[in-house]
């Protein structure tokens, strides 16, 4: 073990790494800049592509961890330059069952129990914004390509997308008759596709 993290009073249910988004999505984003995986040059293109965007993402401080808990709080951390939480977030009222940045890392969001969404700034931490909508505990949470939306799945077995630059509701995206575990959006922004209790994905 290289580091331990304390602060938490409770299990910590999520974490999220500000760079988590271009490591996931490498060279491939919502530009649709097209790359010869089948010749030597194509392939160098796409490592220094993807280098290129992990460091556009990456703090000046490095990279920023941020943790939910049980115990309705969040912390974020900078593990290798401290072991001491940089901030302590609070404002929900229930459980935090995923925390999730933003591909620009300009914000992170937080999906909680209590049926809120909240949006923090991804650098400090402070508190910006709660989108209210859903009617029970919101399960999952996922960014747009381009950090301008979010899509949210809930136990009321709707999905909803908000508007980040204007803090509200766009509209709903109903057909699930069950709660939604999962949601996820396509690296070219257009597709969302959710995953529900009544056993079918809807893309």
């Amino acid at each position: 073990m290289k580091n331990e993290l304390v602060g938490h009073a409770h299990w910590v249910n999520t974490l999220a790494l500000s760079t988590d988004y271009v490591l996931r999505t490498g060279c491939f984003d919502h530009k649709r800049r097209e790359f010869d995986s089948t010749t030597d040059e194509g392939k160098a293109a796409m490592k220094v592509y993807a280098q290129e965007r992990y460091n556009k993402a990456l703090d000046a401080r490095g990279e920023i961890l941020v943790s939910g808990s049980d115990d309705f709080t969040m912390h974020m951390w900078q593990p290798k330059r401290q072991r001491k939480s940089l901030a302590r977030m609070t404002g929900h009222r229930a459980l935090i069952i995923q925390v999730s940045f933003s591909p620009d890392g300009f914000y992170f969001v937080s999906a909680s129990f209590d049926k809120s969404i909240k949006l923090w700034e991804g650098k400090s931490g402070k508190y910006l914004a709660a989108f209210r909508g859903h009617v029970s505990p919101v399960y999952q949470v996922s960014w747009s390509a381009d950090s301008r939306l979010l899509v949210s799945g809930s136990k009321d077995s709707t999905l909803k997308v908000w508007d980040i630059a204007k803090r509200k509701l766009m509209f709903d995206l109903p057909g699930h008759s069950d709660e939604v575990y999962a949601v996820d959006w396509s690296p070219d922004g257009e597709r969302v596709c959710s995953g529900s209790k009544d056993r079918r994905l809807r893309i």
